[in-house]
């Protein structure tokens, strides 16, 4: 890592007079913020190449009263008591300067490098009547802003409890937005693109059903939420390191265009249970005019903590294949038997039931698709529907619904592990917990023992369902930090942890590298749902992608699922899916259509195998959101390069440069294009692939049909 402190401004303390006005720009005078307090409200307005993009909005906390007593003797001592607001009667008292630049390798990730670069201003604002304070910290980056609230310990503020914190954005307009509906539960949710004035007209057109969902306001929107003005400005809010805080979300004042915070409440309805000192996550504003820098931006990663993991050699990247597909196409089942009414761990008998035909974690199925992945060169598999529990899994707010680790009769955990190994392979092991949290922490040490004495490194979690404790939502306080001692715990344990229906990522992945995908969006398992429309793909690198990578479990061949009864069609192209590998940057990525599908276009399967999973350099050559997105990356320690297109609801041509070729050398590219009669709805396994020699003085022109897109190869010729 290097590191650089502007001395200069490392040494800087500026003294202010009381309620001045304070500023900072970034490093090259892209971005500048400026703070104030008016009329005892602290404010501050961002402005981006010496335009105004947030107008002057508030900041401040409202706490909650509990019940608390100063002796645990004495209970007539209750009272109910809590220190007072903090969001007015503040004035200026202290303004620190620093200015911060480092490079930083990531263990893996979309470049070998970041650079972490930002001037920094933090203001002590004093409620001077109540003799406490607050730090507010802004950190200015040439693509835009993160600031946090910062809570010392001192003696007017020890404890408190959050009822809502009021960070306001205030829009210059009424924007466009690409939103999805406001939830506590779930943001499994396609994307809506509107004015900022027009969320609560659309909102239960936006509003699918969901196994857990709480709508908190039909003007409610969640992060990551991009914006763009009229002149073309690109705005990104988010929030980094969410760590024992609830997930914010972001309410819409539609006639002022205003967005204020909006936490996830507990079972009891509070919004954060504090104890100074503490602070608050980031609270972020990316701001560009162009759209390919919100997909370059490493500024959530930056505003994380540095890894706390010593050693990393045991952390990796994964490309998978999973006894998954089967299920969620409605082909197979995750349950053993048939006819059960319901099952009690322990006294159920499953050699006494009547089995599933149709159980697809069984041990001959599972060695098919381990025979099929390791001749394809795949690193491990996936197997859902292994343990006992699945008949009555879901919707019945069951605590000891699992045991995460009694296989069912038909599953050989020892005798598949070991062939996995003789293949070269790893089992990625599956920990749904439907939610039932207590439960999964009580049998989370052993479940991660049972892991480690079959040599699997990585696991795949699940929160389907409303959560347990029952009240408790998937983003409030409880749930962030249950997330997140599952990856410290599971790092004691050497194990990669992907998590599904989690919170969506805020950048944690830096600290704990061993988080290496997340689902918290809604990915390819809604094609077999009913289908996503085009677009989706080319909107989530924009949105759920800012804060981590996504398992989004792409490269479906097999569009008509009527093979497995169901009416559904996978709405893309093959090459469609083949340009997701290089489109969503991911650790973890996953092959996940049946293994005979794949051998039906095996020719275009040969870029899954080919593609990398790692990366040295990441170019953006084409960006618009929910409209085209066109990537380039060249392979970490490689010099091989790929290239990946994917089009939204209408068709695009490009014209790709190859001028990041290494000059004076020749590459084979293969091409891999949506055929000229394609067509995701009609004709999706339409495809061309075609072999050239080119150097970088070659342009490629390339065309995506709607729903589509187009990937490529290109290897250095010795």
């Amino acid at each position: 890592m290097k590191k650089l402190i502007s001395l200069c401004a490392a040494m800087l303390t500026v003294a202010v007079a009381w309620g001045a006005q304070c500023s900072m720009s970034s490093p090259h005078g892209t971005t500048r913020v400026i703070f104030d307090v008016v009329d005892g409200h602290p404010t501050y307005e961002v402005y981006f190449k010496g335009k105004q993009v947030i107008k002057p909005s508030t900041l401040g906390f409202e706490f909650n009263k509990v019940r608390a007593s100063q002796s645990v003797s004495n209970f007539n001592n209750f009272r109910v008591n809590g220190p007072k607001d903090m969001m007015n009667g503040f004035e200026i008292t202290k303004v620190d300067t620093t200015s911060f630049y480092e490079t930083w390798k990531p263990v893996w990730g979309e470049e070998s490098e970041i650079v972490n670069n930002y001037n920094e201003m933090a203001v002590t604002v004093t409620q001077t009547e109540l003799k406490r304070y607050m730090i507010i910290r802004f950190r200015v980056y040439d693509e835009g802003v993160g600031f946090r609230y910062e809570f010392p310990q001192q003696p007017g503020l020890s404890y408190f409890v959050i009822k809502e914190e009021h960070t306001q954005f205030a829009m210059t307009g009424n924007h466009t937005a690409y939103w999805i509906p406001g939830d506590y539960d779930t943001q499994e949710y396609e994307y809506t693109r509107s004015r900022l004035s027009e969320v609560s007209s659309l909102f239960d057109k936006a509003w699918e059903p969901n196994s857990s969902q709480t709508q908190f306001s039909k003007s409610g929107v969640q992060t990551s939420l991009n914006i763009k003005t009229d002149d073309g400005i690109y705005l990104n809010l988010h929030e980094a390191a969410l760590v024992d805080y609830s997930c914010m979300s972001l309410n819409v004042d539609e006639k002022n265009f205003i967005l204020e915070s909006w936490l996830t409440p507990d079972a009891q309805g509070n919004k954060g249970h504090m104890q100074t000192p503490c602070q608050s996550p980031w609270r972020t504003v990316m701001v560009t005019d162009d759209a390919r820098d919100i997909l370059k931006s490493r500024l959530i990663l930056n505003l994380n903590e540095p890894c706390k993991i010593e050693d990393t050699s045991w952390i990796h990247p994964v490309k998978y294949m999973g006894v998954w597909w089967e299920m969620i196409s409605d082909y197979g089942s995750w349950a053993y038997a048939t006819g059960i009414p319901s099952v009690k761990l322990g006294e159920t008998d499953y050699t006494n039931v009547k089995r599933n035909p149709h159980h697809s974690a069984n041990t001959e199925n599972v060695k098919r698709y381990l025979d099929f992945a390791s001749a394809h060169g795949f690193d491990q598999l996936l197997v859902e529907g292994w343990n006992i529990g699945w008949e009555d899994w879901y919707g019945k707010s069951k605590e000891y619904v699992f045991d995460f680790q009694t296989p069912y009769p038909d599953f050989d955990i020892k005798y598949l592990n070991d062939y996995a190994h003789s293949k070269g392979m790893k089992l990625i092991m599956h920990h749904e917990t439907s939610s039932s949290v207590m439960n999964y922490e009580h049998h989370m040490e052993d479940a991660y023992n049972l892991m480690n004495k079959y040599g699997y490194d990585a696991v795949k979690s699940g929160y389907v369902g409303d959560i347990i404790p029952r009240g408790e939502h998937h983003y409030g306080q409880l749930m962030i930090n249950h997330y997140l001692n599952a990856v410290k715990k599971a790092a004691d344990h050497h194990i990669m942890v992907n998590a599904h229906e989690a919170v969506r990522p805020t950048g944690l992945c830096r600290t704990w590298p061993n988080l290496i995908g997340n689902e918290s969006a809604r990915g390819t398992e809604y094609q077999a749902f009913g289908g996503t429309q085009p677009g989706h793909t080319a909107m989530l690198p924009f949105s759920r992608l800012q804060g981590g990578p996504m398992d989004y479990t792409p490269g479906i061949f097999e569009m008509d699922l009527s093979y497995a009864g169901n009416d559904s069609k996978v709405l893309s192209t093959i090459c469609g899916q083949l340009a997701l590998y290089v489109t969503f940057y991911s650790p973890l990525q996953m092959a996940a259509d049946f293994p005979e599908h794949y051998e039906k276009h095996l020719d275009a399967f040969k870029f899954i195998e080919d593609v990398a999973v790692d990366w040295d350099k990441s170019l953006y050559l084409e960006a618009e959101p929910m409209e085209y997105i066109t990537i380039a990356r060249k392979a970490k320690g490689s010099d091989k390069w790929f290239l990946g297109n994917v089009a939204g609801m209408q068709a695009h041509d490009s014209k790709v440069k190859l001028d990041f070729l290494d000059k004076g050398r020749k590459y084979t590219a293969t091409i891999y294009c949506d055929a000229k009669d394609a067509d995701y709805k009609t004709n999706p396994q339409a495809y061309t692939i075609t072999t050239k020699t080119v150097t970088s003085k070659t342009v490629l022109n390339l065309h995506s049909v709607a729903g589509g897109g187009y990937a490529v190869s290109l290897v250095p010729i010795n």
